[in-house]
């Protein structure tokens, strides 16, 4: 029987290399459900093609715009517009597999509903982990759910762990996310107060969204994923380590406690980790070009410099911070980069805004879903003060 599938935020980045991979098996996969924000028009292409049950759009009059484009092509096709509807469709008892890739904490709920039905959860929405951590890690336990990594470094580190998670404190040493160090790599930190949203955006590697290019362009979203791999792999926050490799072509690495290192390599498309997540423990052709090693230029790696990035060693300090404070972080920053794309604030005022966050929340441990939305909304709030404050 074919896997069903539902991709929560089918028409990022992820979510569209999501359904070219499935593309390429139609006799292994089928669309269950789709959801997005705004893109009526991308979202409607796919329903045409892909001919899912349901179709979530998160915005309510897109929703009935989506509806009403749906009933005029005679698709058999449910619209749905509510939060709601994502939990249903991560959650309803005829999928099988979910793709997380909602970008930040609005992805947490359905994914959450996802473990608690134990699904076979593909996360690439790395916030659900920063976010929800252990009270997201106890509801895939609690369901059974089996939860794959999809961000390209972590599947990285998945493919080069041992098969058995049992054995990984006595065999491993460290893991190594590498990172491409983005557009602004070479750049005086001094200029950094000049760039623009399309500086920002524009990726020497990888075809990102607006956000993640900025989180990749200050290097947030490494502290973000050293903070996923925390909890994905369990190990302690010194045992995770950030180098910078610019040419993108090794994914990430394990050290050994014999000083040996495992390196995933691949050229970067998204589809091969993807490919890996849905066919897992098997491998199927993802559509993504193989590596030509004769072609290859010399692989360099570099320290991140603490003044051209200063929001990465964010990631070790929240780790060892009270529970939640990794949430008001991510908060933060998503209020920042949100600030930074809308040309409220300069690209080199983003870590502030961070610092000024988690300096002014209170922490207190949270113990539900419920109390990680109200410190999520508590620090939101805060960051757009300090927003407010600096735009004036």
């Amino acid at each position: 029987m074919r896997q069903k599938i539902t991709i929560l935020g089918s028409t990022g980045s992820i979510g569209v290399n999501t359904l070219d991979v499935i593309a390429r098996h139609p006799a292994r996969f089928e669309v269950f459900a789709l959801s997005a924000s705004t893109q009526v028009e991308l979202m409607l292409s796919q329903c045409v093609r892909f001919k899912p049950r349901f179709a979530v759009m998160v915005s309510e009059p897109h929703g009935l715009e989506l509806a009403g484009k749906v009933k005029a092509l005679g698709l058999d096709v449910e619209v749905l517009s509510s939060p709601q509807a994502l939990e249903m469709i991560a959650s309803h008892e005829l999928v099988d597999s979910v793709m997380a890739a909602i970008v930040g904490a609005a992805g947490l709920a359905p994914c959450i509903a996802a473990a608690h039905a134990g699904k076979r959860l593909l996360l690439a929405n790395k916030e659900a982990l920063v976010v929800g951590g252990d009270l997201f890690l106890h509801a895939v336990k609690q369901g059974g759910a089996t939860l794959l990594p999809i961000d390209s470094e972590h599947s990285a580190i998945f493919q080069c762990l041992p098969e058995d998670p049992a054995a990984w404190p006595a065999r491993v040493e460290k893991i190594i996310l590498t990172a491409s160090g983005g557009p602004f790599r070479a750049r005086d930190p001094a200029s950094l107060r000049d760039v623009t949203p399309e500086q920002a955006c524009a990726h020497p590697n990888w075809v990102m969204g607006r956000k993640i290019s900025v989180d990749s362009a200050t290097m947030m979203n490494k502290a973000l994923e050293v903070i996923e791999a925390r909890f994905l792999f369990g190990l302690a926050p010194e045992q995770i380590e950030v180098v910078i490799h610019p040419q993108s072509v090794i994914h990430s690495m394990v050290q050994y406690r014999d000083a040996s290192v495992v390196a995933q390599l691949g050229t970067p498309d998204m589809r091969g980790p993807i490919a890996y997540g849905l066919s897992w423990p098997e491998r199927i052709e993802s559509g993504a070009a193989a590596i030509d090693f004769t072609a290859l230029s010399a692989m360099t790696f570099e320290k991140p410099d603490p003044l051209l990035f200063p929001g990465l060693q964010l990631a070790w300090e929240v780790l060892r911070a009270p529970s939640g404070t990794t949430a008001v972080l991510n908060a933060a920053n998503e209020v920042a980069v949100a600030a930074f794309l809308g040309r409220r604030i300069r690209f080199d005022q983003i870590h502030g805004i961070n610092l000024a966050t988690l300096a002014a929340i209170a922490i207190s441990k949270p113990e539900s879903l419920a109390d990680l939305l109200a410190l999520d909304a508590l620090a939101r709030a805060s960051a757009e003060g300090a927003v407010g404050r600096l735009a004036h």
